[in-house]
């Protein structure tokens, strides 16, 4: 156990290690009339990783929320280093914070100062520490981190991974006791996702941290969990070490753990029941996208380097790839919002370089595209976002329109919120409106932007079925841009993989397994949960 003091109360006795540091004795919390925790019990041991995992909606966030006093039961105690927080005045729930940080999912930095701002942010307010002093706890943070040369940049010069560890440093810089961590790597491809993951365990360790969790990646689960309760209906439903619970017969625990991988995902077969049946290839239909010796570059940042990809039609084809590989201006090129500065881009048997303005639009309006944000209409229902591209788009009238919007929407679960607002329903909601929207004008591409991103697992499998569904339904070429590879390998015909801007392998799953390549073998390989010595 660390016996580093906690810089923020250095007078106050570390918590001793036998005693749970989070206690929740049949806890009620509502909102309204939304009974979201209906007597919820949990207990976090001192010194361990415990993870929450539930489906969207299932209340992990307020349990977060409710372990460090920023919400307050309706019914039941609330234990936090042994004080009941409901009893506590305001004053005294600051000063138990301050030994319970937390690292938010997007991050919370502040733009306008620098990453060693930002680290040292608590300590500069809430201490009499000089600069320099936290300037040095900074530096040996972040070259624990191992990104040293950030400390002068600015947030918005960092990528998503980077800011993660950025979060993680300002979290722990005062040493505090417990850290809760609210979907530490939404967003993050599966090498990012085991780097962090490994970040989390070393900072634990060299801490002394106590650690829970809130996570959807059951593969980052396994591996970080000493113990993991599954919060369903309102209630802990199970709870203890990953493969015990996993072996349970409850159905939240099974639907959970449905897609946990058994083994890695690179040379061992996938297990049947992850992947979609496939029909043997016939004849070669004409691609639908053919890239040939695409480059791009950005000033100095050579971003595409001479790319090669043929995409058949109605097939699903998923691009994978860590961050800044490439993928995203890909996909800009394929849908014209960029030009080549070398090799060509032709979509349905057009080379884009050479189309007018007219003739461009023209290919656009064949292509459907799910933003990774949903970017819905704030000011419009669910029903009118989901019809907004045939009423605006095609001057359609609404009442005519309005049982394919239904239809649609049964088919992705959102008929039930087809009235409310978009700031009145769930992330995973607004990303199923936001795929319902880019399905209703049946295009013959659609491109999905991590359209996983941020689900649980149980609403991953059915955006995966949703999509494998359109592909056959609609006769439809599906282009997916993915970092989760259970979803690749149980929807793709192709898997496509950039890396630093080359264009690594594009082939059907099996053959993209038996990849000798090691960057192929790395990538597919860190989503796979194996837990490391």
């Amino acid at each position: 156990m660390s016996t580093r003091r906690n810089l923020l109360l250095p007078e106050v006795e570390r918590w001793p290690e036998d005693r749970p540091v989070v206690v929740l004795e049949d806890v009620h919390k509502a909102f309204g009339s939304q009974k979201v925790l209906e007597g919820v019990s949990l207990t976090v041991e001192t010194g361990k990783t415990t993870v929450i995992a539930g489906q969207s909606g299932s209340g992990k966030s307020v349990l977060l929320r409710l372990m460090n006093g920023l919400e307050l039961p309706d019914q039941g105690r609330v234990l936090l280093f042994g004080e009941d927080l409901a009893r506590a005045n305001e004053r005294r729930r600051t000063e138990l914070r301050k030994r319970c940080t937390m690292v938010f999912q997007n991050y919370a930095l502040i733009d306008s100062m620098t990453v060693a701002e930002n680290i040292g942010f608590p300590l500069l307010q809430n201490t009499s520490m000089k600069r320099a002093e936290v300037r040095r706890l900074v530096v040996e943070l972040l070259e624990m981190l191992e990104m040293p040369g950030a400390i002068d940049e600015l947030p918005a010069s960092l990528s998503g991974g980077m800011k993660k560890r950025v979060a993680l440093a300002r979290a722990v810089v005062s040493n505090p006791e417990v850290v809760l961590f609210d979907e530490p790597t939404t967003g993050l491809d599966p090498v990012m996702i085991e780097f962090v993951d490994g970040l989390i365990q070393r900072t634990q360790r060299t801490f002394g941290l106590t650690s829970v969790i809130i996570s959807h990646d059951m593969a980052s689960n396994r591996r970080m969990a000493d113990s993991i309760a599954v919060l369903a209906l309102g209630r802990i439903v199970a709870q203890g070490p990953f493969e015990r619970v996993r072996a349970l017969p409850h159905p939240a625990v099974k639907a959970l753990m449905a897609n946990v991988p058994m083994e890695r995902l690179g040379r061992a077969a996938a297990p049947a029941s992850a992947e979609r049946a496939r029909e043997p290839q016939a004849e070669a239909a004409e691609p639908v996208v053919v890239v040939n010796g695409l480059t791009k570059a950005f000033g100095a940042n050579k971003v595409l380097l001479g790319v090669d990809l043929t995409i058949p039609a109605r097939k699903i084809t998923v691009v994978i790839g860590g961050s800044g590989s490439g993928k995203s201006v890909l996909i800009k090129h394929i849908i014209g919002l960029l030009r080549a500065d070398a090799g060509t881009v032709s979509v349905f048997g057009q080379e884009l370089g050479r189309l007018d303005a007219a003739g461009l639009r023209a290919v656009q309006a064949r292509i459907g595209m799910l933003f990774q944000g949903a970017a819905l209409f704030d000011s419009l229902t669910v029903r009118e976002n989901i019809a907004f591209p045939l009423v605006e788009g095609q001057g359609k009238r609404s009442r005519v329109v309005m049982p394919e919007v239904e239809h649609i929407a049964a088919q992705l679960h959102v008929d039930d919120i087809l009235d409310r607002m978009p700031g009145a329903i769930s992330n995973g909601q607004r990303k199923r409106v936001g795929l319902a929207r880019a399905l209703i004008t049946h295009p013959d591409i659609i491109i999905y932007d991590e359209p996983t991103t941020g689900q649980d697992p149980v609403m991953m499998s059915m955006v995966d079925d949703m999509i494998v569904e359109a592909a056959e339904a609609f006769d439809i070429t599906s282009i997916v841009i993915s970092h989760d590879m259970l979803s690749t390998f149980r929807i793709a015909d192709q898997v496509a993989m950039l890396f630093k801007g080359e264009m690594r392998i594009a082939a059907p799953p099996e053959v993209v397994r038996q990849s000798d390549d090691p960057e192929v073998q790395r990538f597919i390989f860190a989503g796979s949960g194996d837990r490391g010595g």
